[in-house]
Protein backbone atom coordinates (compact mmCIF):
# COMPACT_ATOMS: atom_id res chain seq x y z
CA UNK A 1 0.00 0.00 0.00
CA UNK A 2 0.98 3.57 -0.89
CA UNK A 3 1.20 5.70 1.89
CA UNK A 4 3.69 8.66 0.47
CA UNK A 5 1.64 11.16 -1.70
CA UNK A 6 4.89 12.08 -3.51
CA UNK A 7 5.56 8.47 -4.33
CA UNK A 8 1.86 8.04 -5.67
CA UNK A 9 2.26 10.64 -7.47
CA UNK A 10 5.60 9.85 -9.16
CA UNK A 11 4.27 6.29 -9.95
CA UNK A 12 1.08 7.53 -11.82
CA UNK A 13 3.25 9.98 -13.94
CA UNK A 14 5.42 6.89 -15.20
CA UNK A 15 2.27 4.99 -15.93
CA UNK A 16 0.73 7.70 -17.41
CA UNK A 17 3.88 8.75 -19.75
CA UNK A 18 4.75 5.21 -20.88
CA UNK A 19 0.74 5.00 -22.07
CA UNK A 20 1.11 8.40 -24.11
CA UNK A 21 0.49 7.72 -27.58
CA UNK A 22 1.25 9.89 -30.84
CA UNK A 23 0.53 9.22 -34.25
CA UNK A 24 3.34 7.35 -36.02
CA UNK A 25 3.48 7.39 -39.89
CA UNK A 26 6.86 5.78 -40.41
CA UNK A 27 9.87 4.59 -38.98
CA UNK A 28 13.39 4.28 -40.25
CA UNK A 29 17.14 4.40 -39.21
CA UNK A 30 19.54 5.89 -42.01
CA UNK A 31 21.07 8.82 -42.69
CA UNK A 32 20.72 12.21 -41.89
CA UNK A 33 20.10 13.83 -45.53
CA UNK A 34 20.12 17.58 -44.86
CA UNK A 35 21.39 20.64 -43.25
CA UNK A 36 24.22 20.74 -41.16
CA UNK A 37 24.33 16.98 -39.13
CA UNK A 38 24.00 15.83 -42.91
CA UNK A 39 25.56 12.37 -43.68
CA UNK A 40 25.01 11.63 -39.69
CA UNK A 41 23.16 8.00 -38.89
CA UNK A 42 19.97 8.88 -37.14
CA UNK A 43 16.58 7.15 -36.44
CA UNK A 44 13.67 8.86 -37.90
CA UNK A 45 9.91 8.90 -36.86
CA UNK A 46 7.59 10.79 -39.19
CA UNK A 47 4.63 11.70 -37.00
CA UNK A 48 1.09 12.21 -38.57
CA UNK A 49 -0.67 15.82 -38.29
CA UNK A 50 0.04 19.15 -40.20
CA UNK A 51 -1.75 22.36 -40.63
CA UNK A 52 0.88 24.17 -42.76
CA UNK A 53 0.64 22.68 -46.03
CA UNK A 54 2.95 23.21 -48.22
CA UNK A 55 1.63 22.40 -52.30
CA UNK A 56 4.99 21.38 -52.69
CA UNK A 57 5.21 18.57 -50.07
CA UNK A 58 6.58 15.72 -50.86
CA UNK A 59 4.59 13.62 -47.57
CA UNK A 60 1.34 14.81 -47.83
CA UNK A 61 0.07 11.33 -47.08
CA UNK A 62 1.37 13.05 -43.34
CA UNK A 63 -1.18 15.23 -43.08
CA UNK A 64 -4.49 13.69 -41.99
CA UNK A 65 -3.34 12.53 -37.86
CA UNK A 66 -6.14 9.99 -37.83
CA UNK A 67 -5.32 7.88 -40.42
CA UNK A 68 -1.69 6.78 -38.79
CA UNK A 69 -1.53 4.23 -35.42
CA UNK A 70 -1.40 5.55 -32.47
CA UNK A 71 1.68 4.08 -30.92
CA UNK A 72 2.84 4.85 -26.93
CA UNK A 73 5.95 6.31 -25.86
CA UNK A 74 7.31 2.98 -25.16
CA UNK A 75 6.89 1.40 -28.18
CA UNK A 76 8.13 4.02 -29.92
CA UNK A 77 11.64 3.57 -28.10
CA UNK A 78 11.89 0.12 -27.82
CA UNK A 79 11.21 -0.04 -31.99
CA UNK A 80 14.03 2.99 -32.18
CA UNK A 81 16.46 0.85 -29.62
CA UNK A 82 15.74 -2.37 -30.71
CA UNK A 83 16.34 -1.07 -34.59
CA UNK A 84 19.56 0.86 -33.66
CA UNK A 85 21.13 -2.14 -31.05
CA UNK A 86 21.54 -4.49 -34.05
CA UNK A 87 23.84 -1.75 -36.21
CA UNK A 88 27.21 -0.07 -34.98
CA UNK A 89 26.05 2.81 -33.26
CA UNK A 90 27.63 5.35 -31.29
CA UNK A 91 26.81 6.11 -27.49
CA UNK A 92 24.15 8.74 -28.01
CA UNK A 93 22.55 8.17 -31.40
CA UNK A 94 20.57 10.78 -33.10
CA UNK A 95 16.15 10.58 -32.94
CA UNK A 96 15.09 13.08 -35.39
CA UNK A 97 11.30 13.71 -35.28
CA UNK A 98 9.83 15.05 -38.11
CA UNK A 99 6.51 15.43 -39.97
CA UNK A 100 3.92 16.47 -40.74
CA UNK A 101 4.55 19.04 -37.97
CA UNK A 102 5.53 17.61 -35.39
CA UNK A 103 4.68 19.82 -32.90
CA UNK A 104 1.16 19.87 -33.71
CA UNK A 105 1.57 17.19 -31.03
CA UNK A 106 3.06 17.25 -27.17
CA UNK A 107 6.11 15.76 -27.39
CA UNK A 108 7.72 16.36 -23.66
CA UNK A 109 7.17 12.96 -22.53
CA UNK A 110 8.60 11.85 -25.32
CA UNK A 111 11.82 13.65 -25.99
CA UNK A 112 12.34 13.36 -21.79
CA UNK A 113 11.89 9.47 -22.23
CA UNK A 114 14.18 9.00 -25.20
CA UNK A 115 17.14 11.35 -22.94
CA UNK A 116 16.45 9.05 -20.46
CA UNK A 117 17.34 6.04 -22.73
CA UNK A 118 20.75 7.72 -24.45
CA UNK A 119 19.16 9.69 -27.17
CA UNK A 120 20.22 12.44 -28.89
CA UNK A 121 16.88 14.69 -29.42
CA UNK A 122 16.28 16.61 -32.90
CA UNK A 123 13.47 17.94 -34.32
CA UNK A 124 12.87 19.52 -37.94
CA UNK A 125 9.33 22.17 -37.37
CA UNK A 126 7.65 24.82 -39.46
CA UNK A 127 8.06 26.59 -36.10
CA UNK A 128 4.40 27.38 -36.85
CA UNK A 129 3.10 25.84 -33.59
CA UNK A 130 4.23 26.04 -29.60
CA UNK A 131 7.46 24.24 -28.57
CA UNK A 132 7.18 21.50 -26.59
CA UNK A 133 9.56 18.84 -25.90
CA UNK A 134 13.63 19.10 -24.54
CA UNK A 135 15.80 19.24 -27.39
CA UNK A 136 19.43 18.90 -28.16
CA UNK A 137 19.11 19.87 -31.64
CA UNK A 138 15.91 22.24 -33.21
CA UNK A 139 15.78 22.99 -37.31
CA UNK A 140 13.45 25.09 -38.14
CA UNK A 141 12.62 25.58 -42.09
CA UNK A 142 9.85 28.10 -42.22
CA UNK A 143 6.80 28.32 -44.58
CA UNK A 144 5.22 31.25 -46.07
CA UNK A 145 1.99 28.90 -45.70
CA UNK A 146 1.45 29.26 -41.81
CA UNK A 147 5.13 31.59 -40.00
CA UNK A 148 6.59 30.46 -37.39
CA UNK A 149 5.80 31.69 -34.12
CA UNK A 150 8.46 34.28 -32.46
CA UNK A 151 9.44 31.98 -30.07
CA UNK A 152 10.86 29.45 -32.78
CA UNK A 153 13.13 31.56 -34.02
CA UNK A 154 15.24 32.35 -30.68
CA UNK A 155 16.01 28.59 -30.34
CA UNK A 156 16.80 27.36 -33.49
CA UNK A 157 20.24 25.87 -34.15
CA UNK A 158 19.42 25.60 -38.00
CA UNK A 159 17.56 27.74 -40.33
CA UNK A 160 16.98 25.50 -43.13
CA UNK A 161 15.03 27.93 -46.22
CA UNK A 162 12.88 25.68 -49.40
CA UNK A 163 14.14 27.90 -52.57
CA UNK A 164 11.16 27.36 -54.81
CA UNK A 165 11.28 30.98 -56.46
CA UNK A 166 13.98 33.53 -56.76
CA UNK A 167 11.43 36.17 -54.32
CA UNK A 168 12.09 33.05 -51.87
CA UNK A 169 15.37 34.81 -50.71
CA UNK A 170 14.16 37.94 -49.55
CA UNK A 171 12.28 35.46 -47.50
CA UNK A 172 15.34 34.02 -46.23
CA UNK A 173 16.88 37.11 -45.03
CA UNK A 174 13.52 38.05 -43.49
CA UNK A 175 13.95 34.65 -41.42
CA UNK A 176 17.72 35.38 -40.55
CA UNK A 177 17.50 38.61 -39.43
CA UNK A 178 15.27 36.85 -37.02
CA UNK A 179 17.52 33.96 -34.95
CA UNK A 180 20.35 33.95 -32.76
CA UNK A 181 23.78 35.18 -34.17
CA UNK A 182 24.87 30.66 -33.38
CA UNK A 183 22.07 29.74 -35.75
CA UNK A 184 23.19 28.04 -39.00
CA UNK A 185 21.83 28.97 -42.31
CA UNK A 186 20.94 26.91 -44.98
CA UNK A 187 19.35 26.74 -48.46
CA UNK A 188 18.05 24.07 -49.95
CA UNK A 189 16.35 23.38 -53.49
CA UNK A 190 13.06 21.86 -53.81
CA UNK A 191 13.15 19.13 -54.75
CA UNK A 192 11.07 19.49 -58.32
CA UNK A 193 13.06 22.30 -59.46
CA UNK A 194 16.20 21.24 -57.85
CA UNK A 195 18.27 22.01 -61.15
CA UNK A 196 17.74 25.19 -61.75
CA UNK A 197 17.24 26.36 -57.56
CA UNK A 198 20.90 24.98 -56.84
CA UNK A 199 22.14 27.24 -59.57
CA UNK A 200 20.38 29.92 -58.09
CA UNK A 201 21.23 29.13 -54.27
CA UNK A 202 25.31 28.69 -55.27
CA UNK A 203 25.44 31.85 -56.90
CA UNK A 204 23.61 33.40 -53.95
CA UNK A 205 25.77 31.79 -51.74
CA UNK A 206 28.78 32.85 -53.22
CA UNK A 207 27.56 36.73 -52.68
CA UNK A 208 26.52 36.19 -49.50
CA UNK A 209 28.26 33.73 -47.75
CA UNK A 210 27.02 33.05 -44.38
CA UNK A 211 25.09 30.90 -45.82
CA UNK A 212 25.28 27.57 -46.89
CA UNK A 213 23.83 24.90 -49.54
CA UNK A 214 21.52 22.00 -47.79
CA UNK A 215 20.76 18.99 -50.33
CA UNK A 216 18.70 16.82 -50.13
CA UNK A 217 21.56 13.88 -50.26
CA UNK A 218 19.04 10.76 -49.42
CA UNK A 219 16.98 11.58 -52.58
CA UNK A 220 20.52 11.20 -55.06
CA UNK A 221 20.71 7.94 -52.74
CA UNK A 222 17.68 6.57 -52.82
CA UNK A 223 17.76 6.11 -49.27
CA UNK A 224 14.52 6.64 -46.75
Amino acid sequence: MITDLSTYKNQHSAITDKLATLPVMEAFYTLQGEGFHQGKAAYFIRLGGCDVGCFWCDVKESWDASVHPQKTVEEIIVEAKQTINSKPSDANPIFVITGGEPLLHDLDVLTNQLMSAGFKTHIETSGSSPLSGDWNWICLSPKKFKQPLAEAFVIADELKIIIYNKSDFKWAEENAAQVSPHCKLYLQPEWSKSPVASRWIIDYIKANPRWQLSLQVHKYLNIP
